[in-house]
């Protein structure tokens, strides 16, 4: 697989990259996304690893709200699909407009779990809402910020129901029916159709290791295809990052500190 001419021209003067993974739940794209992470900073470049919803406090509120909050016997207010949207697109903006742009601009590399395309197939396909309302909406609340690459980990939808089964943590929409999950999924691929030359669609049912190789490789040809001055280097020498990466609870440089990863979503 090759990244797409139109990452390179997409990117024009910008400095960074902006990195998404996409995924039903289950897919394993947050641990690929951390795992990535480490290789890039390994290789000596700067790394913001960040998640949606979430990435600053004010986001990571409106998260810890949209995914916990469920109908119960003390409490039978549930949250509306329009309501639900409206906090994912308000976490967003702050999100985008307080950490990835400004990293963006310093030339860090952008790893997020989770972006634009997760609306789409959770709140378009799954919940039913107006797409093109979607798409006017994400240009209201990003100024029309775009990946210029995403990663979408895709696998049969009650595999990855599975997996979601052995978390350590369930969330709300852990909740939802198969069918909702369904939709999700034929929402993500219908959006690697739309869009082949950004999104590069990967098969979840291979083992991470070969995942992430793959992914190193992929990256590995974009970055080398980019401007060297696009990107910002890490401080310290490449041998001694790759020494604390090693380490078992290693200092992640530029990494969000509310960023909390788990290997099965």
């Amino acid at each position: 697989m090759k990244p797409k001419n139109h990452v390179k021209e997409k990117q024009g003067r910008s400095s960074g990259l902006f990195i998404t993974f996409e995924g039903t739940e289950g897919s394993g794209k947050t641990t690929q996304c951390h795992k990535l992470a480490r290789a890039l900073r390994a290789q000596g470049h700067q790394v913001l690893e960040t998640r949606e919803p979430g990435g600053t406090p004010l986001a990571e509120a409106i998260r810890r709200l949209l995914l916990s909050h469920s109908k119960t016997k003390s409490n039978k207010e549930i949250i509306t699909p329009e309501c639900e949207t409206s906090l994912i697109l308000a976490a967003r903006s702050q999100h985008v407009a307080r950490m990835i742009r400004p990293a963006l601009a310093k030339g860090i590399i952008v790893l997020c779990d989770r972006f634009f395309d997760s609306t789409l197939a959770y709140q378009g396909y799954g919940r039913h809402r107006d797409i093109t309302f979607l798409n006017h909406s994400h240009q209201f609340a990003t100024e029309g910020l775009t990946p210029h690459l995403t990663f979408l980990l895709d696998l049969p939808t009650q595999e990855g129901l599975a997996r979601r089964q052995l978390a350590r943590h369930q969330n709300r929409l852990d909740q939802e029916s198969l069918d909702f999950h369904q939709r999700v999924r034929r929402g993500f691929i219908a959006l690697a159709k739309q869009h082949p030359q950004r999104i590069q669609k990967l098969d979840a049912r291979q083992s991470p290791d070969i995942l992430h190789t793959l992914i190193v490789s992929i990256m590995s040809r974009l970055i080398q295809a980019l401007p060297t001055t696009c990107l910002a280097q890490a401080t310290l020498p490449p041998n001694r990052t790759i020494k604390r990466i090693q380490t078992k609870r290693a200092p992640q440089y530029g990494v969000s500190r509310s960023r909390r990863a788990s290997p099965t979503n």
